[in-house]
Parts: structure tokens; C-alpha cells; sequence
């Protein structure tokens, strides 16, 4: 299984709001890096779900329910999706200041490639994440 990090603008789309849905596809990615990563994405894999801008902080785990395909907003065939489903709410959100504020994680993509929507995320720095959460 890999790990990765999706974000959202809570005030266009909150976790509460992905739990409402159920399932909904990733779309509106028009950046290559972050494209590519969800092309790489395989249904069982776990994202963290960052809520960007408004509270900067991870609040919860995402599923990927279907792998990659056509982006359903856009003709251009160079964009795709991929559709998630909750997998859990975190015991206690996780603060960007918490996560640069960790030695272990400063080589992690929301630290250097903090624009990046879509991100990788490894299973060392996942770990660590899950400890800060409260899910031992």
C-alpha cells in the first residue's frame, strides 16, 4: 500500500462534506507532479485529508475507491481523477506548526512542496503522523 496527501480548501470542500458524500472524485488538478501522483494511486491506498488555507491541518484518512481516470470536468484528456472514499476521521487533527515543528519530517513533500495538491507520502512519515493523531 503507498500514502499520500490530497488538499482541500474546507470552505469549497470540508471533511465533513467528503463524509457527507460518501464517495466523491478528486478533480480539478492541473498541476503535472500532482497529476502524475494520482495516476500513480491504487484503489486501497490511504491519503491523508489536509484542510488548506483555513485551519492548515490534516483532519482525516481517505480511500481510493477507483483508480485513475478521465477527468469528468474537462475535455482535455491530459487530466484525471480519482475517486475517494472516507476511511476515518483522525482522534486529533495534526497542525502544519506540528508538522514543521518535527525533526523526522522535514523532508516531507508538505514541508518542500507545500503548493503541491496531491503529494506522496512515506510510510516513515505516515507513521509518525498516525502517533501524533492518537492512532496507535
Amino acid at each position: 500500500m503507498a500514502y499520500w496527501l490530497i488538499k482541500s480548501e474546507p470552505f469549497k470542500y470540508s471533511w465533513d462534506q467528503f463524509v457527507a458524500d460518501k464517495v466523491t472524485f478528486w478533480d480539478g488538478v492541473r498541476n503535472y507532479g500532482a497529476r502524475n501522483n494520482l495516476k500513480a494511486m491504487k484503489k486501497g491506498d490511504q491519503a491523508f485529508f489536509y484542510h488548506s488555507n483555513e485551519g492548515l491541518e490534516i483532519v482525516g484518512i481517505a480511500e481510493v475507491e477507483r483508480e485513475f481516470y478521465q477527468d469528468p470536468t474537462t475535455e482535455d484528456s491530459a487530466w484525471v481523477v480519482v475517486d475517494f472514499k472516507p476511511y476515518k476521521k483522525l482522534n486529533k487533527t495534526v497542525k502544519l506548526s506540528e508538522v514543521k515543528a518535527t525533526p523526522a519530517l522535514e523532508k516531507m513533500a508538505l514541508i518542500r512542496l507545500g503548493r503541491l495538491s496531491v503529494q506522496p507520502v512515506l510510510k516513515e512519515e505516515w507513521e509518525i503522523i498516525m502517533d501524533m493523531a492518537g492512532e496507535s
